[in-house]
Protein backbone atom coordinates (compact mmCIF):
# COMPACT_ATOMS: atom_id res chain seq x y z
CA UNK A 1 0.00 0.00 0.00
CA UNK A 2 1.14 3.50 -0.80
CA UNK A 3 -0.33 6.64 0.75
CA UNK A 4 -1.75 9.30 -1.57
CA UNK A 5 0.66 12.27 -1.69
CA UNK A 6 -0.46 15.14 0.56
CA UNK A 7 -0.65 17.67 -2.25
CA UNK A 8 -4.43 18.00 -2.64
CA UNK A 9 -4.14 17.06 -6.33
CA UNK A 10 -2.95 13.46 -6.64
CA UNK A 11 -5.73 10.88 -6.77
CA UNK A 12 -5.92 7.49 -5.14
CA UNK A 13 -8.35 4.83 -3.95
CA UNK A 14 -9.60 5.03 -0.38
CA UNK A 15 -8.87 1.95 1.72
CA UNK A 16 -9.85 1.80 5.39
CA UNK A 17 -9.28 -0.59 8.26
CA UNK A 18 -10.32 -0.88 11.86
CA UNK A 19 -12.02 -3.15 14.36
CA UNK A 20 -15.47 -2.29 12.95
CA UNK A 21 -14.52 -3.06 9.32
CA UNK A 22 -15.59 -6.51 8.10
CA UNK A 23 -12.85 -8.77 6.77
CA UNK A 24 -15.16 -10.04 4.02
CA UNK A 25 -18.72 -10.49 2.84
CA UNK A 26 -20.86 -13.38 4.06
CA UNK A 27 -21.02 -16.17 1.51
CA UNK A 28 -18.31 -14.74 -0.78
CA UNK A 29 -14.85 -16.22 -0.94
CA UNK A 30 -13.42 -13.22 -2.81
CA UNK A 31 -14.50 -9.60 -3.04
CA UNK A 32 -12.99 -6.67 -4.96
CA UNK A 33 -13.50 -4.60 -1.80
CA UNK A 34 -11.21 -6.98 0.13
CA UNK A 35 -8.31 -7.43 -2.31
CA UNK A 36 -5.75 -6.18 0.22
CA UNK A 37 -5.85 -8.31 3.40
CA UNK A 38 -6.94 -6.29 6.42
CA UNK A 39 -8.18 -3.36 4.33
CA UNK A 40 -11.58 -2.43 2.86
CA UNK A 41 -11.72 -0.60 -0.49
CA UNK A 42 -14.58 1.92 -0.20
CA UNK A 43 -14.79 2.45 -3.96
CA UNK A 44 -14.03 6.16 -3.54
CA UNK A 45 -11.40 8.23 -5.34
CA UNK A 46 -9.77 10.72 -2.96
CA UNK A 47 -7.18 13.47 -2.64
CA UNK A 48 -5.32 14.36 0.56
CA UNK A 49 -4.11 17.84 1.52
CA UNK A 50 -0.98 18.84 3.47
CA UNK A 51 -2.87 18.57 6.79
CA UNK A 52 -4.05 15.03 6.02
CA UNK A 53 -7.65 16.00 5.26
CA UNK A 54 -9.22 13.72 2.68
CA UNK A 55 -11.63 14.87 0.00
CA UNK A 56 -13.76 12.34 -1.86
CA UNK A 57 -13.72 13.46 -5.49
CA UNK A 58 -15.54 10.59 -7.21
CA UNK A 59 -16.39 6.90 -7.20
CA UNK A 60 -13.92 4.46 -8.81
CA UNK A 61 -16.62 3.22 -11.18
CA UNK A 62 -17.59 6.77 -12.23
CA UNK A 63 -14.20 8.40 -12.79
CA UNK A 64 -13.31 8.86 -16.47
CA UNK A 65 -9.83 7.55 -17.33
CA UNK A 66 -8.54 9.48 -20.33
CA UNK A 67 -5.00 8.92 -21.55
CA UNK A 68 -4.09 7.40 -18.19
CA UNK A 69 -5.31 10.43 -16.22
CA UNK A 70 -8.42 10.54 -14.05
CA UNK A 71 -11.19 13.05 -14.74
CA UNK A 72 -13.68 13.56 -11.91
CA UNK A 73 -17.24 13.11 -13.17
CA UNK A 74 -18.51 14.88 -10.04
CA UNK A 75 -16.45 18.00 -10.76
CA UNK A 76 -17.74 18.16 -14.35
CA UNK A 77 -21.33 17.55 -13.20
CA UNK A 78 -21.14 20.32 -10.60
CA UNK A 79 -19.91 22.79 -13.20
CA UNK A 80 -22.70 21.81 -15.63
CA UNK A 81 -25.38 22.04 -12.95
CA UNK A 82 -24.30 25.61 -12.19
CA UNK A 83 -25.31 26.62 -15.73
CA UNK A 84 -28.67 28.44 -15.69
CA UNK A 85 -30.16 26.25 -18.47
CA UNK A 86 -29.31 22.91 -16.82
CA UNK A 87 -31.76 21.18 -14.48
CA UNK A 88 -29.72 18.00 -13.94
CA UNK A 89 -26.43 16.65 -15.29
CA UNK A 90 -24.40 13.45 -15.40
CA UNK A 91 -20.98 12.71 -16.87
CA UNK A 92 -19.99 9.26 -18.10
CA UNK A 93 -17.02 7.86 -19.96
CA UNK A 94 -17.36 6.85 -23.60
CA UNK A 95 -14.91 4.38 -25.16
CA UNK A 96 -12.26 6.15 -27.22
CA UNK A 97 -9.68 4.36 -29.40
CA UNK A 98 -6.96 6.93 -28.72
CA UNK A 99 -7.52 7.93 -25.08
CA UNK A 100 -9.31 4.87 -23.63
CA UNK A 101 -12.23 6.98 -22.41
CA UNK A 102 -13.51 10.50 -22.96
CA UNK A 103 -16.16 12.31 -20.89
CA UNK A 104 -19.65 12.88 -22.25
CA UNK A 105 -22.09 15.26 -20.58
CA UNK A 106 -25.74 14.15 -20.39
CA UNK A 107 -28.13 16.92 -19.34
CA UNK A 108 -31.78 17.54 -18.58
CA UNK A 109 -32.65 21.12 -19.42
CA UNK A 110 -35.01 23.48 -17.63
CA UNK A 111 -38.23 24.17 -19.53
CA UNK A 112 -37.68 26.41 -22.54
CA UNK A 113 -33.87 26.36 -22.28
CA UNK A 114 -31.22 25.16 -24.72
CA UNK A 115 -27.60 24.10 -24.35
CA UNK A 116 -25.27 23.45 -27.30
CA UNK A 117 -21.87 21.77 -27.44
CA UNK A 118 -20.24 25.12 -28.24
CA UNK A 119 -21.89 26.72 -25.21
CA UNK A 120 -20.75 23.81 -23.04
CA UNK A 121 -17.11 24.15 -24.16
CA UNK A 122 -17.22 27.89 -23.48
CA UNK A 123 -18.81 27.30 -20.06
CA UNK A 124 -16.11 24.79 -19.01
CA UNK A 125 -13.21 26.91 -20.32
CA UNK A 126 -11.01 28.20 -17.47
CA UNK A 127 -12.92 26.01 -14.95
CA UNK A 128 -11.08 22.77 -15.77
CA UNK A 129 -8.09 21.78 -17.90
CA UNK A 130 -8.90 21.76 -21.62
CA UNK A 131 -8.40 17.98 -21.87
CA UNK A 132 -11.06 17.47 -19.14
CA UNK A 133 -13.83 19.26 -21.06
CA UNK A 134 -16.48 16.75 -22.21
CA UNK A 135 -16.30 15.83 -25.89
CA UNK A 136 -20.04 15.87 -26.36
CA UNK A 137 -23.30 16.97 -24.78
CA UNK A 138 -26.44 14.88 -25.00
CA UNK A 139 -29.78 16.40 -24.02
CA UNK A 140 -32.36 13.98 -22.60
CA UNK A 141 -35.82 14.41 -21.06
CA UNK A 142 -34.84 12.63 -17.84
CA UNK A 143 -31.95 10.77 -16.24
CA UNK A 144 -32.43 7.25 -14.85
CA UNK A 145 -32.73 7.07 -11.04
CA UNK A 146 -33.27 4.34 -8.47
CA UNK A 147 -36.34 4.37 -6.23
CA UNK A 148 -34.27 6.29 -3.66
CA UNK A 149 -33.22 8.93 -6.19
CA UNK A 150 -29.66 7.75 -6.85
CA UNK A 151 -28.48 8.30 -10.42
CA UNK A 152 -28.03 5.06 -12.40
CA UNK A 153 -24.94 5.93 -14.43
CA UNK A 154 -24.53 2.35 -15.62
CA UNK A 155 -27.67 2.86 -17.73
CA UNK A 156 -26.17 5.98 -19.27
CA UNK A 157 -22.89 4.15 -20.03
CA UNK A 158 -24.51 1.14 -21.75
CA UNK A 159 -24.92 2.66 -25.24
CA UNK A 160 -21.35 3.99 -25.24
CA UNK A 161 -19.80 0.65 -24.34
CA UNK A 162 -22.14 -1.74 -26.20
CA UNK A 163 -19.91 -1.92 -29.30
CA UNK A 164 -16.84 -2.38 -27.10
CA UNK A 165 -18.49 -5.33 -25.32
CA UNK A 166 -19.40 -6.94 -28.64
CA UNK A 167 -15.75 -6.68 -29.76
CA UNK A 168 -14.54 -8.37 -26.55
CA UNK A 169 -17.01 -11.29 -26.67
Amino acid sequence: LEEVPRDGKSYGSMLVRGPWVAAGYFGLDKSSAHKVPGWFDTGDVVTQDADGFIQIVDRNKDVVTSGGDWISSIELENIAQAHPAVKEAAVVGRADPRWGERPVLVVVLKDGESFSRQEMVAYYTNKVAKWCIPDDVIVVHELPHTATGKLQKFKLREPFWADQARQIN
